[in-house]
């Protein structure tokens, strides 16, 4: 569920594209609109009757055919994991097998780390600036890579990231982990508007993949050895943005020739292994949280004023760990800016956000000339109930006017498990600040927080039920009357929801 929720949430503008990362227009492979439930513009009706019209061709699935002696494969060495080798098909994809093996003799992979893994579903790579905007093919730019439907993504399949179709491949590339399909979940796939041939639904049955992608992505290689390495990356520890904590970094990616060595196409062919145990090993250090460490006097804090509420939101301040996401409130609130805006965006056991002066989420800029990135997703803070911070479009390079206040939901030790079997990793300071005040810990390590509500954070609890209409807007206006900045003299602080009437 959460991965799902913050695809779309601090979007400064929408994308239009369900395969682009928002505020991204270049090759990302995401699970934004790449899910069993990824939405069609058809009605549910329609696009049922269009299943039932559509017939697959039962080709051979030919990603477990054995290479020739002599056939070029791909060696790509990852540090730390381990060897995967790939068998490619140029028969079925000339275009993407060409532009896979000139990248890599020309070591244009080597050194380079898959930036965004995914559990049970795929680990990417192959963009040089490391952030999923980059990368580009021998030709320079994009090309058509196209698809075919004798290759599937199955479990192990190679494929390239595109940004909405085969003609913008590029050089990012993934790996497909995925999960097994039972036969009813095919079929409903196929009515949700995903036809698959017999061919392929027995081997997504038999070995698992992704089969939502198939025909939008050009598939042109196969691991044969190796597998075992992608499945322990998948697991290790990330971001909110899917990035490794820790580096995944391919040391060589080289063109070579297939000897006759065995072939293990399945995970099941490999030694079993802790995903668990690979998820610790890459965790966090058990690092103080500040966000609830009071003001002291004389500290410059914020109170924001509601229209209909009488009593003030106060927000502390953290200029030490992220000082020109401090810097740009406060100037921005002493010149006025927030006053007379809304809350425009609301979503209960979720945040409230505003300071978009177009009131729709689509503007606001920063008081530093030329915007800001502190690069602040420092780990003494995090998306506790009644933090503050900065909403952006896919990076905090981003940051500018607008800005959340989290409510969430207080999690259990069940629901803290769970996600850790997501792959989100808390250290046991942050799990003790999730189980005791709530908050929404998948946002952590994505944005930049920069305060924390010490008093007042009853009228955002408040603000939260205000009832809502398209893109989660108020149906009536939350207007932010006024932000002062002043110096902290004292006074009450209740941090948790709890401490209030």
């Amino acid at each position: 569920m959460f991965r799902k929720i913050i695809a779309g949430i601090f979007c400064i503008a929408v994308a239009a594209s369900s395969l682009s990362s928002c505020g991204n227009d270049s090759n990302t492979m995401t699970t934004n609109g790449t899910d069993s439930d990824k939405t069609t513009s058809a009605s549910a009706d329609e696009t049922t009757a269009a299943a039932e019209t559509t017939t697959v061709e039962n080709v051979d699935i030919a990603n477990f055919t054995a290479p020739e002696k002599g056939d070029t494969i791909i060696v790509m060495n990852v540090k730390d994991y381990g060897t995967v080798k790939f068998r490619l098909f140029p028969e079925y994809a000339e275009k993407g097998v060409e532009n896979f093996v000139e990248l890599a003799k020309k070591g244009y992979y080597d050194g380079l780390k898959f930036h965004r893994v995914i559990a049970d579903f795929m680990v990417q790579g192959g963009d040089p600036q490391g952030t999923g905007i980059g990368g580009e093919s021998i030709w320079g730019g994009k090309f058509d890579g196209g698809t075919d439907a004798h290759l599937i993504h199955a479990s192990g399949a190679l494929a390239y990231a595109n940004s909405g179709s085969t003609t913008t491949d590029g050089s990012q590339f993934y790996v497909v982990t995925g999960t097994k399909y039972t036969a009813e979940d095919l079929d409903e796939l196929g009515q949700r508007g995903y036809p698959l041939s017999d061919n392929a639904k027995k081997i997504y049955q038999e070995v698992g993949g992704a089969p939502w992608l198939d025909g939008s992505y050009t598939v042109f290689g196969q691991v044969i050895d190796g597998l075992d390495v992608i499945f322990k990356i998948q697991n290790v520890s990330v971001d909110a943005q899917s990035m490794p904590y820790k580096d995944l970094i391919m040391e060589s990616v080289k063109v070579g020739e297939y000897d006759g060595e065995d072939i293990r196409w399945y995970i099941s062919d490999y030694d079993e292994f802790d995903a668990d145990e690979i998820r610790n090993s890459t965790g966090k250090e058990n690092l103080d949280i500040a966000n609830f460490t009071a003001p002291k006097e004389g500290e410059k804090v914020a109170s924001l004023k509601v229209k209909g509420y009488d009593k003030e939101i106060k927000i502390k301040l953290f200029p030490e760990y992220a000082e020109k996401g401090v810097e740009n409130f406060i100037t921005l609130a002493e010149r006025g800016y927030y006053d007379g805006l809304t809350f425009h965006r609301v979503i209960k056991d979720f945040m409230i956000q505003g300071g978009d002066p177009k009131g729709d989420g689509t503007g606001g800029e920063s008081a530093l000339e030329k915007g800001f990135d502190d690069h602040d997703t420092d780990p003494h803070l995090i998306h506790a109930a009644g933090a503050v911070a900065y909403a952006n479009s896919g990076s905090t390079a981003s940051n500018g006017s607008q800005f959340y206040i989290v409510t969430g939901e207080v999690y259990d030790k069940d629901q803290i498990d769970q996600l850790r079997a997501g792959g989100y990793t808390f250290t046991d300071n942050e799990a003790e600040v999730y189980s005791t005040y709530g908050g929404a810990p998948w946002l952590d390590g994505g944005y930049t927080i920069f305060g924390q509500v010490y008093d007042g954070l009853d009228v955002v609890f408040k603000i939260q039920e205000a009832e809502t209409g398209s893109n989660d807007k108020p149906t009536e206006d939350v207007i932010i009357e006024k932000i002062t900045i002043t110096d902290y003299s004292g006074g009450d602080v209740h941090w948790n929801i709890k401490d209030y009437n």
